[in-house]
């Protein structure tokens, strides 16, 4: 009985200070934080149609759908999340991506990204000429290609003798430098991405849920319970790697997941089996 009392005392006294460490990395959470501009722009149409509308220069841009954290595979199984997926009233596509690794941010991972976007536009019967045009938008908390611009816009050309000419199939991939501070939409834009006050950003269209969920009771309860769910679901990936390293490696059979991983779900457990698949 001793023993159980004080083991209670251990857990909850730990828990408390799981808690507090959340309630202090709260303070420092940024858009520029992938996770917490995911959680921020979940449904937030006003907040994505600005980030759009300043990024790209365009006022007439009206968002119909938002998912954020989306899963994308193509035909063979390679899977994306993406940070911010959303759809405008004309049916163009945008992906919105943080990257505060430059490395995160190279071209093949834009050119990944922009393939799942089209594979999953267009639909069986689709004419081909009739796809939307589809954005990557990446926002890099380093100015990655090292140009001093607030904005790299990349296109496709077709080289004709010494003209180049846009080729303009209707993919186009941007990157947005999270180091701009000048005066102007997209400085400001920036400068709200690195700010951990809310009372201190631009625009409020972004500062609202920041502060909803930085200083509103059930805000900062729900950001606490979402960073709970994310170290429980970064344990389970740790233990679906080991899974995989062991079965690949022939340290285990398939059979015998269920009983040296048995906290991992029946579907968790076909998951890792399909990925070793795959490595095969």
């Amino acid at each position: 009985m001793y023993n159980k009392k004080w083991k209670k005392v251990i857990f909850l006294n730990t828990m408390e200070q799981i808690h507090r460490k959340d309630l202090e990395r709260l303070k420092s959470l940024r858009y520029m934080d992938d996770d917490f501009m995911s959680v921020c722009l979940a449904d937030n149409f006003e907040g994505v149609e600005l980030i759009l509308r300043i990024v790209l220069g365009r006022e007439n841009i009206k968002i119909k759908s938002v998912r954020t954290q989306e899963t994308m595979k193509n035909l063979q199984g390679r899977s994306a999340v993406l940070d911010v997926h959303a759809i405008d009233s004309t049916d163009k596509e945008f992906d919105v991506e943080i990257q505060r690794k430059d490395a995160g941010a190279g071209a093949k991972r834009a050119r990944h990204n922009s393939s799942l976007l089209d594979a999953h536009i267009l639909k069986s019967g689709d004419d081909t000429e009739d796809i939307p045009d589809s954005y990557v938008i990446f926002i890099t908390e380093n100015d990655i290609m090292r140009g001093s611009q607030p904005i790299y816009p990349v296109e496709r050309y077709v080289t004709i003798g010494e003209n180049k000419v846009l080729f303009g199939d209707g993919s186009h991939i941007l990157y947005v430098n999270g180091k701009y501070r000048g005066n102007d939409e997209i400085g400001k834009l920036m400068h709200d991405f690195s700010c951990t006050n809310p009372d201190d950003m631009n625009y409020e269209a972004l500062a609202k849920k920041a502060r909803y969920y930085k200083q509103d009771e059930k805000g900062v309860a729900a950001m606490c319970k979402i960073m709970e769910d994310m170290r429980n679901e970064a344990a389970r990936d740790k233990l679906k790697e080991k899974a995989i390293l062991m079965l690949k490696n022939g340290k285990i059979s398939s059979d015998e997941i269920k009983i040296f991983f048995s906290e991992l779900s029946n579907e968790e457990i076909e998951e890792v089996k399909a990925e070793v698949m795959q490595l095969v």
